[in-house]
C-alpha cells in the first residue's frame, strides 16, 4: 500500500508562534515541496482575507504537480473565500469533541452535525473536492465519530481526516480509532498527529499500520505549541520501519528542511533526525569500531538515502581501534604508545574545549606528537652525546 502525504507546513507549520512566511517564502516552499513529492500542500487559510487571500490566489494557480488545498471551517464565508482564490479542493474542519462543542462553540452535536452537512451540500453544488476533518477526534466519543461518517456517505468525500488536536493519542489508542472509523464505512483516512507528548510520529505510523492512507506532517514539525508529526521523519520511517512505498525524493529532505529553517526563523537542533547536522557522526569508541567495519552495525538505514554521508569525531569516549584506522587510513602507521598518548590528548581537549575533534584535527595533532617526540628524541641523543665527549 502506498503512503500519501498531505504537507501542511504552509497552513498549520506558520500557526507557530512567530512563524509568518513571506509570499515569496511560500512560493518557494511550495515549489519544493511540489519537487520533493507530497501529493497535497495545504496552503492556507483563505478567509483570513486580504494579503492573505491574494498569496493563496496565487499559491493555488502555480503549476504543480501536488494538489493545493484550502482550510475551512464549517461556514459558508470560509468557502465562498477559498472559491474566490481558485481552490477546487477544500478542506472542512468539524471540531467533534463535546469539550469543543459546547465549550468553545456552544453547539450541539446534533447542530454541528447539520451545519457540516449544510456546507458540505453546498460545497459539492460548486464542484468542489472535498476532504473532512475531525478536529480534537482524540477526545471525541468514537460513536459520534462514527455516526458523522455514515451521515456523509451520499457526499463524494475525498477522506477524513483524524486529528490528535492535543497530541493525547498513544500509538495503541491510535490504532483503535483508525480501525472504529474504517468500520463505520470511512474509505480512506488520514492521521494528523500533535506532539504535545513527543507521540506524533508513533502515532502516525500506528494509523498507517491500522489503515490510514494519509498522513499529515509538517517539516520540522513545525506547528502550535510542540508541533506536529515531522514530515521528513515520517517519510524516511515509513519505508524504513513499515516497508510502504512513498513517492518522496529523501534525497531533498535536508534541503527541504534548510529551506523552512530559513523562513521560519526556526533553528534545526543538532540531533534532529534525519536532518539534523550530527545524526550519522559517531564518535564513541565502540560506536565507531562498528561504523568503520559495517556501517550496518549502528546506522539504522543508509545514510545515502537521504543524501548524507556519515562521519566519525573523537572525543572523551573515543576509542583505540578507531583512532588507529582512521590515521591508518590517512597514511600514517602509529605506535602503540603513540596512540596512547594521542588518545589522552583528545580526551583532555575534548573536556576543557567541550567539542569534539574532527579527523583533520586529529591527524595534526598526531603530527605535532611525533614532532615533539622527535625534538625530545634528539636533545636526549645529544644529551648523551655530550656526556661521552666530557667523560
Amino acid at each position: 500500500m502506498r503512503v500519501y502525504f498531505c504537507d501542511s507546513t504552509l497552513r498549520d507549520g506558520e500557526q507557530a508562534p512567530g512563524v509568518a512566511f513571506r509570499r515569496a517564502e511560500k512560493i518557494a516552499l511550495a515549489q519544493l515541496l511540489d519537487e520533493v513529492g507530497v501529493d497535497e500542500i495545504e496552503v492556507g487559510v483563505p478567509a483570513m482575507g486580504g494579503r492573505e487571500e491574494e498569496d493563496l490566489a496565487e499559491l493555488i494557480s502555480l503549476p504543480m504537480r501536488a494538489r493545493p488545498v484550502a482550510w475551512n471551517r464549517l461556514r459558508w464565508e470560509d468557502i465562498a473565500a477559498s472559491l474566490r482564490c481558485g481552490a477546487s479542493r477544500l478542506h472542512m474542519a468539524m471540531p467533534v469533541s463535546d469539550v469543543m462543542l459546547h465549550k468553545k462553540l456552544s453547539v450541539s452535536r446534533e447542530e454541528a452535525l447539520f451545519q457540516l452537512l449544510t456546507v458540505v451540500e453546498e460545497a459539492c453544488s460548486r464542484d468542489s473536492q472535498i476532504s473532512v476533518g475531525f478536529e480534537d477526534a482524540s477526545r471525541a466519543d468514537p460513536l459520534f465519530l462514527s455516526r458523522v461518517v455514515r451521515a456523509l456517505e451520499p457526499y463524494p468525500i475525498l477522506r477524513f481526516r483524524v486529528a490528535d488536536t492535543l497530541g493525547v493519542l498513544t500509538p495503541f489508542s491510535t490504532r483503535e480509532l483508525i480501525l472504529r472509523l474504517k468500520d463505520a464505512g470511512a474509505k480512506s483516512l488520514e492521521f494528523h498527529g500533535h506532539n504535545d507528548l513527543g507521540l506524533a510520529v508513533a502515532n502516525t505510523l500506528a494509523a498507517v499500520e491500522a489503515g490510514a492512507d494519509w498522513v499529515g506532517t509538517t517539516v520540522l514539525g513545525l506547528g502550535e505549541r510542540a508541533g506536529n508529526a515531522a514530515f521528513e521523519v515520517v517519510a524516511v520511517a515509513v519505508r524504513r520501519l513499515l516497508g510502504k512505498e512513498v513517492h518522496i525524493r529523501l534525497p531533498l529532505l535536508r534541503r527541504l528542511a534548510e529551506q523552512v529553517s530559513a523562513a521560519s526563523g526556526m533553528h534545526i537542533p543538532l540531533q534532529a533526525p534525519v536532518v539534523g547536522d550530527r545524526v550519522f557522526t559517531h564518535e564513541s569508541g565502540i560506536h565507531v569500531d562498528g561504523v568503520l567495519k559495517s556501517p550496518e552495525t549502528y546506522e539504522p538505514y543508509p545514510p545515502e538515502w537521504v543524501g548524507r554521508a556519515h562521519s566519525v569525531v573523537f572525543g572523551k569516549h573515543s576509542g583505540r581501534n578507531g583512532l588507529r584506522r582512521i590515521l591508518e587510513g590517512r597514511g600514517y602507521l602509529p605506535t602503540a604508545d603513540q596512540l596512547d598518548a594521542l588518545l589522552e590528548e583528545i580526551r583532555f581537549l575534548a573536556v576543557v574545549q567541550k567539542r569534539f575533534l574532527s579527523e583533520e584535527a586529529v591527524c595534526w595533532l598526531y603530527r605535532e606528537l611525533c614532532k615533539s617526540s622527535k625534538d625530545e628524541q634528539a636533545v636526549a641523543d645529544r644529551l648523551r652525546n655530550e656526556e661521552k665527549t666530557a667523560g
